[in-house]
This record gives structure tokens, C-alpha cells and sequence, in this order.
């Protein structure tokens, strides 16, 4: 049924139009944002269910068959992401009632919020390459728009810097849409995966291929187009850098995904090798740059650099084990990452920096929220039982699988360098005691809500990355389902090319 398609896309859309009608009343937008969250996570596991138990759901809009149509089409992997984006737009969006400032709310922050998980997760169900693009736009603009909200100096420099280097994605973006529709005349993915393979100039497809791969990623901050997200994703509200950090750089992955399962599969040699590359660099710069922070959210701004390179690492090797380890992959650390950022909200909300030598005794004053913090920071460094000990070990096992020991030895070190980068976090925030000279000369505080409203969403995603890790078989068995889907191109194909409305 194609309504549990538009139920979990067209949610928040109209939660955000709700807003905008009750413009003055902040406290109205935050519940009906909580509210419409929690009714998208509802639709969106639905679907996820629908999806697993019947195929592929595809919508063709107008009824215009497909690829002269608009499609949306929900597989597993969308299904998935979908899911995860309502997961932390319920997390954060309650998280954003206490943190989040009057001020922001009054300019519009929660339609904002809104319009961004509608981009977000049309992306994920895009069936064509250019309505990607167009729901990629969607995204940027109210990504901007929440980064710059507020108008502060350091938020406005991490703005334009985050702003100016998606233009260029997006122009990119536009030249690999025109050249791969000069060589096929269709923008359909299905159509397209049948029509590349006809095309006489391998040469234009492989060009094409490397537009998209550039493009992808600058969105995904891969090596060596990363440098905006952490002159970035340190300057907003932790509410704003929690969604950012959990979702925008995963709709690269997932783009770069979609492509290069689908599309991109004639010369993986040459294509696959590149990535593999990048995975490896991403990897290692992003670690050695957070192993030389001393700032918690920049820190972890680095850490999101170094874990995609993880989730490329999956792509590049390109087999069924490498793939689930990516898709388990993302389902770990979305939810990790999201928390962390969400985890030094509250540490700033207690003492009123980010900056490790500012902070100190959380260990002793909160040992409830030392234990929060270490769940998705042990997680993110990959021990067991946590999640993203499982996450790892597939890739590891798929690297050795493939003989590709020099990536699995590059990843096993950049694990042990996250350790690090964790543990300097703990040492200094939470087990030191605090500092006794004057407090961060940056000191502020949004005069947030009560504690509580800001510690439950970190409880609920610690439950999650707890459930992910105790019981990881399920979700080893539906990542294995998805990287099985993915590689399955002739099914994707036949149920786009096939579905009439």
C-alpha cells in the first residue's frame, strides 16, 4: 500500500506547515514537533515492517509510469534510514524543549527542524536521480538556515563555510545529472542501472561516476573534502549539532550507496579502488584530528569524519558481508553519534563549556551521567558488547575475507586512536577534578529547561545502542537482508519498471 510510503514523508512536512500557522506560540510548536516525530516513527516502522515482509514499495506520481514519472521507492535500506531519521528527529526534537532559547524558537526553529527531517527522508526514498537532487536542496536550505539561526559571529563563519562548499556539491551534483543524461536520456535509478550498461563511451560513465563520487562526498566529508564539517558543526545549539552529526553526512553514505550498487557497477576496479582509498584516508585523518582537539563538540566533529570512513570502507570492499557491516554500520552510528553530541549539551548545561580544561568532577558530582557518556563512547571505539564492537567486526571480518589486511590493519588502528580520543574525554570531563582557576571566558547558558527533559533522550538512545549490542543477531540478519536487496540490481529494477499506479 502505497499510503505507508507518503505516511512517514509527508509527516513532518505537515507538522512543519502547523507550525508556521501557530508561529507565536513556541511551547505549542515543540509538542506538536514531539508529537509528529513520534507519529512518523510509528509510520516509518510500519513501512520498515511492510517493506521487509512484502518488497519493495513503489509510488508513481500522477500515474506516469515509470521513468517518465516521478517515483519513490522504499527498500530496505531506505526503510531503515527512514526509520533512524525519526528515531533522532523524536530524540533530539524533545531534546530541543529545554535546550533550545526562546529566541531561535521565536525565528523559527521548529519548522525549520521539520522541513529538514522532510528533506532528509525524501532523499532516502528518491527514485530518480534528480528528485535526489531536489530533496538534497531541500535539506541544504534548512540546514543553512538552522546553522546560521541565531546570528552569532562563530556560527555565521561556520555558515558560510558550510553553505559555500554544498553550493559546490550541488553544482557538481547538477553536472554528473547532465552528463549522465546526455549518455542514457533518463534519470530513473532502475532505468538507469539497465542503460548505462548499453552506453559506448565507458570513459563519459566513468566520468560521471567520479562527479557523483565527488559530490556524495563532500556531503558525506570524506577525504579530502571534510574540512567544513568540523570548522562547522561546532558552532550551533547542541540540538542542531545532534541532527547534523546523526543524519546529513549519512545521506552521502547513503547516496554513494545507491549509486554505486545500482549504477556504477560495470567497472568496479577503478571506482571501488578510489573508495577504498578514500575510506582508508578518511579513517586516519579524521582520528589523528580529533587525538588533537581538546574541545568536546569539535572532537566529536572530527570522530564523525573518521567513522564514515567505516561505512565507506563496506562500499569499497563490495561484498554481501562488506555491505551488511556498512548498513549495520549506520544503524549503530547514527544513534551513537546523535547521543554524544546530545551528552555534551548536558555537560555544558552543568558547567558551561565545551573546552576540556574548563570542565572536570562530572564523575563524582554525576556518576548517573559518566555512565551515559560511556555506553555510546566505548561504542563509537568499538568494544564489546556494544554496538559498535559488532559493526566493526564485520567490516574487519569482510576486509580479511577479501585479503585486504592493509585496510583491516588501517581500520583496527584508527579503532584503537578513537579509544583514545575517548578516554581523553572521560579523563578530563568526567574523572579529573574540577578546575579551580576561572571559568571559560566563553562561558553561556541558554537558561534551559530541566534537567530531566535534557536526560531522557540520552536514556533513550543508550537503551537503543544497549539493545543493538545485546541482541545484535536480528539486526545482523536484517543489515545481511539489506546488503543481499542492494546487490539484487535486476529486483530493484523489475519493481520500479514494472509498478503501475
Amino acid at each position: 500500500m502505497t499510503i505507508n510510503l507518503l505516511l512517514p514523508l509527508f509527516t513532518p512536512f505537515i507538522t512543519a506547515l502547523l507550525c508556521v500557522l501557530v508561529w507565536k506560540h513556541n511551547r505549542l510548536q515543540s509538542w506538536l514537533t514531539v508529537g509528529g516525530m513520534l507519529a512518523m516513527l510509528v509510520f516509518s516502522f510500519n513501512l520498515f515492517t511492510h517493506v521487509r515482509s512484502e518488497g519493495i514499495l513503489v509510488l508513481q506520481a500522477g500515474n506516469w509510469s515509470a521513468p517518465f514519472g516521478i517515483t519513490l521507492a522504499a527498500d530496505m535500506l531506505s526503510a531503515i534510514m527512514v526509520t533512524l531519521t525519526a528515531l533522532i528527529g523524536l530524540t533530539v526534537g524533545f531534546y530541543s524543549i529545554p535546550s533550545m532559547d526562546a529566541k531561535r524558537k521565536m525565528f523559527g526553529f521548529y519548522p525549520l527542524f521539520n522541513f529538514l527531517i522532510f528533506g532528509v527522508s525524501g532523499a532516502f526514498v528518491a527514485g530518480d536521480i534528480f528528485n535526489m537532487y531536489v530533496w538534497f536542496e531541500i535539506m541544504l536550505m534548512s540546514s543553512f538556515v538552522l546553522l546560521a539561526l541565531g546570528g552569532a559571529k562563530r556560527q555565521l563563519e561556520g555558515a558560510i563555510k558550510y553553505v559555500t562548499l554544498n553550493f559546490i556539491s550541488s553544482a557538481i551534483f547538477l553536472a554528473g545529472v547532465g552528463i549522465i543524461y546526455s549518455l542514457t536520456g533518463t534519470l530513473n535509478f532502475a532505468d538507469l542501472a539497465g542503460k548505462v550498461a548499453l552506453v559506448q563511451e565507458k570513459g563519459m560513465v566513468s566520468l560521471a561516476a567520479m562527479f557523483f563520487l565527488v559530490s556524495f562526498g563532500i556531503k558525506a566529508a570524506v577525504f579530502p573534502l571534510f574540512f567544513w564539517l568540523p570548522a562547522s558543526y561546532h558552532t550551533p545549539p547542541v540540538a542542531v549539532a545532534a541532527v547534523f552529526s546523526g543524519l546529513l553526512t549519512k545521506v552521502g553514505v547513503y547516496a554513494m550507496l545507491r549509486v554505486f550498487t545500482l549504477i556504477f557497477v560495470l567497472d568496479t576496479e577503478f571506482t571501488h579502488f578510489i573508495i577504498m582509498l578514500i575510506s582508508a584516508f578518511t579513517m586516519t585523518v579524521g582520528v589523528l584530528g580529533a587525538a588533537v582537539q581538546f574541545d568536546f563538540r569539535r572532537i566529536l566533529s572530527f570522530h564523525i569524519v573518521s567513522q564514515i570512513g567505516y561505512m565507506v570502507m563496506g562500499l569499497a570492499i563490495f561484498s554481501p558481508l562488506a555491505l551488511a557491516g556498512t548498513v549495520f554500520y549506520l544503524m549503530h552510528h547514527i544513534i551513537v553519534k546523535t547521543n554524544l553530541f546530545l551528552i555534551s549539551g548536558i555537560v555544558h548545561y552543568l558547567k558551561g563549556s565545551f573546552k576540556l580544561k574548563y570542565i572536570g568532577g562530572i564523575y563524582r558530582d554525576y556518576p548517573w551521567l559518566a555512565f551515559l557518556f560511556l555506553i555510546p563512547a566505548l561504542s563509537l571505539a568499538g568494544l564489546p558488547p556494544f554496538s559498535g564492537f559488532w559493526a566493526k567486526f564485520i567490516l574487519i571480518k569482510a576486509s580479511i575475507e577479501a585479503e585486504l589486511f592493509w585496510l583491516m590493519f588501517i581500520a583496527l588502528g584508527v579503532s584503537l586512536l578513537t579509544l583514545f580520543s575517548m578516554t581523553k574525554i572521560w579523563n578530563e570531563v568526567f574523572w579529573t577534578n574540577e578546575p579551580e582557576f576561572e571559568n571559560d571566558p566563553e562561558f553561556y547558558m541558554n537558561n534551559p529547561g530541566p534537567l530531566w527533559m535534557l536526560v531522557l533522550p540520552v536514556v533513550a538512545l543508550a537503551g537503543c545502542t544497549l539493545f543493538i549490542g545485546f541482541f545484535a543477531s536480528p539486526f545482523y540478519e536484517i543489515a545481511v537482508e539489506t546488503a543481499n536487496q542492494l546487490l539484487d540490481r535486476d529486483a530493484y529494477i523489475q519493481s520500479i519498471l514494472t509498478t503501475k499506479q
